[in-house]
């Protein structure tokens, strides 16, 4: 035999194998390395990896479900890649190292990281942001910790750079993935308080492409203390997206020193499938 006409010809001829068993192997192997390098074997081996049936069968194995089963995702192997990766690309979402990983703002929106101890009245919001323990069991039993406010507008926010987090630019602007949203607020029964949060999908040059930013939601005195939800996905927000820009905050609406005013915890942003809602 030639041995540099090997390289040219197709594997399959010298190991004859069921499209069965080569999608068992497929399955069996780094979902990477199948794209990247099995793919690239012959036609027959980009065939099954290219194939619905393949990748369907390992979202099941792995279990990613749909929640909606009478939906079906166009790309099951994109579905897939989007169910592995997801996670929430908030750092600290629930307080639970202090206010590590939050950009401190005051009214003037002028900021300063978070790096020192709470407490002291300093044109922060107040009494500043502090950590607490939740007053109310919250959805997710988890959740133990919150942020409170205090007695004037005090926000923070964090700066999701997308590329650092794996979804690169060709990838942003040629699938557009849903980008979801969503932040958990409480107020206290014995004082009345506001919530506000805005959320924007930033280009290059950090220059909003689309903003979420709903009206400010006031909580009056002896309201409920249970836990509300406000979520939002953004949808075909076309190219450029590089950054998403996560802003929340608020206060008590009758001045008290101390921390009465909003609470909020498990604040979560998220890349993921459009099928799976």
């Amino acid at each position: 035999m030639n041995e540099a006409a090997v390289p040219s010809m197709s594997l399959s001829k010298f190991f004859p194998i069921s499209l069965e068993i080569l999608e068992e192997i497929l399955l069996n192997l780094p979902p990477v390395e199948v794209v990247r390098v099995c793919r690239m074997v012959c036609h027959q081996w980009k065939e099954v990896v290219d194939s619905k049936s393949l990748w369907k069968e390992r979202c099941r194995r792995e279990g990613y479900h749909l929640s909606d089963t009478s939906k079906n995702p166009k790309d099951w192997r994109l579905f897939y890649f989007l169910c592995k990766q997801r996670r929430n690309l908030l750092k600290n979402p629930r307080g639970e190292e202090e206010l590590n990983g939050w950009l401190i703002l005051n009214h003037d929106y002028r900021c300063f990281r978070y790096g020192g101890r709470f407490g002291g009245f300093d044109g922060f919001g107040g009494n500043r942001w502090a950590v607490h323990g939740i007053r109310r069991p919250h959805p997710e039993e988890t959740v133990q910790k919150n942020f409170v406010t205090s007695y004037t507008m005090a926000k923070k926010s964090q700066l999701i750079d997308l590329g650092k987090e794996g979804y690169s630019p060709s990838f942003m602007d040629h699938f557009q993935p849903d980008i979801r949203i969503s932040d958990w607020y409480a107020p206290r029964h014995d004082c009345g308080c506001i919530y506000e949060i805005r959320v924007e999908l930033l280009n290059e040059k950090k220059r909003p492409v689309q903003t979420f930013a709903p009206d400010i939601v006031e909580f009056k005195y002896g309201s409920d203390e249970r836990w509300n939800k406000m979520a939002h996905v953004f949808k075909s927000y076309g190219p450029g997206v590089r950054y998403v820009s996560f802003t929340h905050g608020g206060r008590d609406t009758q001045f008290w020193a101390g921390w009465y005013g909003i609470r909020l915890t498990e604040s979560c942003v998220e890349i993921c499938p459009a099928a799976d809602k």
